[in-house]
C-alpha cells in the first residue's frame, strides 16, 4: 500500500508517529507488509529525515513496525501491537475506523474481562457507582434517536463506571487504558443500531439488565448481562450474525 490517500501532515515527530499509526491501526497497510523507507516518508510529508527516524523509533517500541539493517521495514503481526501501551491508547482514540482484525481482537478480549468485571462490580458497587452507572444509562435511553455521537458518549460512560464500580485497582487501570478501544468499538457498532430501531431498543435493554443486576448486587445476572450486551455488539459489528454466537468463537473458531 503507498502514502497515497493519507491526510497531510502537520507537527513534528509524535504527530508523523499518529498519522501514520492510525494508518496502520485502520488497516492501510496489512501485516507482513513492507512499510515505505524513510526518504520515500520525508519526500511524501516534506519533512527531515530525522523527524520520520523518530516518528518511526515509536510505531517500533510500541511492536507496530519492525525494522532490520538490510531488509527494510515491515509491519507487525497484531500478536505483536501493544495495544496496552499509552501511546497506542492515544493513537486509538479517534481512530474512526479501526481495522476489522483489530475489532475482532479488541471485542473477544472485552468479552472474557468484562463480563468478569461486571461480577465484581455487582459485589463491590456503592451508592455512588450505581448513580454513576443510572446517569448514564438514563443518557443513552434519552439520545436513542438523537446524533449518533451523543449517544455513544453515554454508552462509554456506561462500561467505564462498570470498571469504576469494581473498585478493583488494576481493573480500573484497564479500565482506563482500554477506553479509547472502547470508544472506536462503540463508535462503529452504533452506525447500524441507528439505522435499525429494533437493534438499538435491544441493545438499550441489554444495558438495562446489566444496571439491574448490579443494583440488586446480583454477580451471576451480572455477569450474563454483560455478556449478552456483548453479544449484541458481535451482531451490529458484522462479526457474527447470531447473538448466541460468541465474539470469542468468531476469532478463535
Amino acid at each position: 500500500m503507498t502514502l497515497d490517500g493519507l491526510p497531510p501532515h502537520q507537527g513534528g515527530a509524535e504527530e508523523l508517529a499518529c498519522l501514520l499509526a492510525r494508518a496502520l491501526l485502520a488497516g492501510h497497510w496489512q501485516p507482513g507488509d513492507a512499510f515505505p523507507r524513510e526518504l520515500d516518508l520525508s519526500t511524501h510529508f516534506g519533512v527531515s529525515r530525522n523527524q520520520v527516524r523518530n516518528a518511526l523509533a515509536s510505531l517500533t517500541s510500541t511492536g507496530l513496525l519492525e525494522r532490520t539493517a538490510g531488509r527494510g521495514t515491515r509491519v507487525r503481526s497484531i500478536d505483536d501491537w501493544h495495544l496496552l501501551d499509552p501511546l497506542m491508547s492515544e493513537w486509538l482514540a479517534g481512530l474512526a475506523d479501526p481495522a476489522p482484525h483489530l475489532v475482532r481482537e479488541i471485542l473477544a478480549f472485552r468479552y472474557s474481562a468484562e463480563p468478569v468485571v461486571a461480577r465484581l462490580a455487582a459485589e463491590a458497587a456503592e451508592a455512588a457507582d450505581v448513580e454513576r452507572l443510572e446517569a448514564a444509562y438514563q443518557g443513552m435511553a434519552r439520545t436513542a434517536d438523537a446524533a449518533h455521537e451523543q449517544h455513544a458518549e453515554y454508552d462509554v460512560a456506561f462500561h467505564d463506571a462498570i470498571y469504576q464500580a469494581s473498585h478493583n485497582l488494576v481493573w480500573r487501570q484497564m479500565g482506563h487504558l482500554l477506553r479509547p478501544s472502547i470508544i472506536a468499538l462503540i463508535q462503529r457498532s452504533q452506525e447500524p443500531l441507528h439505522r435499525l430501531d429494533a437493534g438499538l431498543h435491544d441493545s438499550l435493554a441489554r444495558h438495562a439488565r446489566v444496571l439491574d443486576a448490579i443494583r440488586r448486587r446480583a454477580p451471576d445476572a451480572a455477569e450474563r448481562a454483560a455478556r449478552d450486551v456483548l453479544q449484541r455488539t458481535a451482531v451490529d459489528l458484522g462479526i457474527v450474525t447470531d447473538t448466541a454466537i460468541t465474539p470469542q468463537h468468531a476469532v478463535n473458531p
